[in-house]
C-alpha cells in the first residue's frame, strides 16, 4: 500500500505492507469554488450579519486588515487584491489602508517571506504592510480585563482603524475548536502578556478546549469577550481541501460569518473510526503548516486522539527528522495512517 503524506512542498510516499491492517484517515473530499474572485466578490456584497463592503466603507478613514502569518495557506494573493480594491472604491486612501500580520508570539514574516504571506506583488509593492510584535508595550492598547481576569492589551494599529477586517482559515484547531476569526485577535495581535496568560493551565487543561468544539469553550469565551471589548471587527473566511484548493468563502460579522464557516466545515473533517489504533502515523499538514517546530504540538494532539492506550505515536515533521522512521513497524495489530 502506498501513501502521499503530506509533508514539506513535495510531500512524502509511505509504503506499508500489504498484510497490516491499516485505515487511512483524511478530510472527505470537499465542493471546490470554480472561481474564487466572483465567490469573494459576491461575499463582499452579500455579507453575513453585516452591510455590504461598499456601504461600511463608505465615510471610514482608516482601515486595518489582519492577515495570517507563513504558517497557515491562507489564499491571500487572490482575497488580498479584491479586497483592498473594494476599500480603495469605497473612498478610503492608499496611505490609509494598513495590512498587519497577525503573529501572535511568532516570528516576523521578512523579505522574500513576507512577500509569500501577502501573495500579490501590486499590493506587496503599494500598500502598508506590517508585522505585528507582541513583545511591543508601546504597541498595544490597555482595553481593561475580562471577567476572568483577562488582562487584555492589543495592538493599537488595530485597535485605532475605523474599519477592522480579518482574513482567516478556518480549520480545527487543538483549543479553540476551530482557528480563524477572533482567533486573528486574540493571539494574533495581541500582547505578549494576554497570550501567555490565555495558554495557561486554566485553559488548556480544560477538556473543553479541544479540536472542534466551541460550546463551553473558555479559551473560545475569552476570546469572544476581547471581541466585544474591542468593539466588533468584520471577516473574509476561508475554507480549504486537503490540496489547498478554496471550497468556501465569505465575508461578514467577524463571529456570525465564522459561525457559518464552521458549520459548511465540520462535515468534512469530523471522521467517525471504529476503533482506536495501536500505531498511528501522522504529519504536520505539509508546507506551510510544518514550517516551524512550533506547529508540531497541533498534528500530534489530532493524532492521540485516536490512539490506544499503549500505543505508539510515530510523528513525521519537517523539522524533526527523527520522528516517523518506516522500519520500526511491524505486527498485525491495527493501524491507523493520519492523512492531515
Amino acid at each position: 500500500m502506498q501513501i502521499l503524506m503530506n509533508y514539506g512542498i513535495k510531500n512524502l510516499e509511505l509504503s506499508i505492507p500489504d498484510d497490516w491492517n491499516t485505515l487511512l484517515i483524511r478530510k472527505k473530499p470537499m465542493p471546490v469554488l470554480s472561481n474564487l474572485q466572483d465567490a469573494l466578490a459576491s461575499a463582499l456584497a452579500n455579507p453575513v450579519g453585516s452591510e455590504a463592503i461598499s456601504e461600511m466603507a463608505r465615510g471610514k478613514k482608516t482601515a486595518c486588515i489582519l492577515v495570517c502569518d507563513i504558517t497557515r495557506p491562507v489564499p491571500n494573493g487572490i482575497v488580498l487584491p479584491i479586497l483592498v480594491r473594494s476599500l480603495l472604491d469605497a473612498g478610503l486612501k492608499q496611505s490609509n489602508i494598513r495590512i498587519l500580520v497577525a503573529t501572535g508570539l511568532h516570528r516576523p514574516n521578512e523579505g522574500s517571506e513576507l512577500r509569500e504571506v501577502i501573495g500579490d506583488d501590486w499590493v506587496f509593492e503599494n500598500m502598508i504592510i506590517q508585522n505585528h510584535f507582541a513583545r511591543n508595550d508601546e504597541d498595544h492598547v490597555d482595553m481593561g480585563r475580562t471577567r476572568l481576569g483577562t488582562r487584555v492589551l492589543l495592538d493599537k494599529r488595530l485597535v485605532e482603524a475605523d474599519l477592522r477586517i480579518a482574513i482567516g482559515l478556518v480549520e480545527p484547531h487543538f483549543m479553540a475548536g476551530f482557528s480563524g476569526g477572533r482567533k486573528l485577535i486574540m493571539p494574533g495581535v495581541a500582547h505578549e502578556r494576554t497570550i501567555t496568560y490565555l495558554h495557561n493551565a486554566r485553559f488548556m487543561g480544560d477538556p473543553r478546549a479541544c479540536n472542534g468544539n466551541m460550546e463551553g469553550n473558555p479559551l473560545h469565551e475569552q476570546q469572544l469577550e476581547i471581541l466585544k471589548m474591542l468593539g466588533g471587527a468584520q471577516a473574509v473566511n476561508v475554507v480549504i481541501d486537503e490540496h489547498r484548493r478554496v471550497a468556501f468563502v465569505n465575508f461578514g460579522d467577524i463571529t456570525h460569518s465564522h459561525k457559518q464557516a464552521v458549520a459548511f466545515l465540520r462535515p468534512y473533517v469530523e471522521i467517525e473510526v471504529p476503533c482506536a489504533f495501536q500505531t498511528v502515523l501522522a504529519s504536520g499538514g505539509g508546507y506551510p503548516l510544518d514550517k516551524t517546530y512550533y506547529q508540531t504540538v497541533k498534528g500530534m494532539v489530532a493524532a492521540a486522539q485516536i490512539l490506544a492506550p499503549g500505543g505508539e505515536l510515530f510523528y513525521r515533521q519537517r523539522n524533526l527528522r527523527r520522528y516517523g522512521q518506516s522500519g520500526i513497524f511491524g505486527g498485525s495489530e491495527r493501524h491507523g495512517v493520519h492523512g492531515t
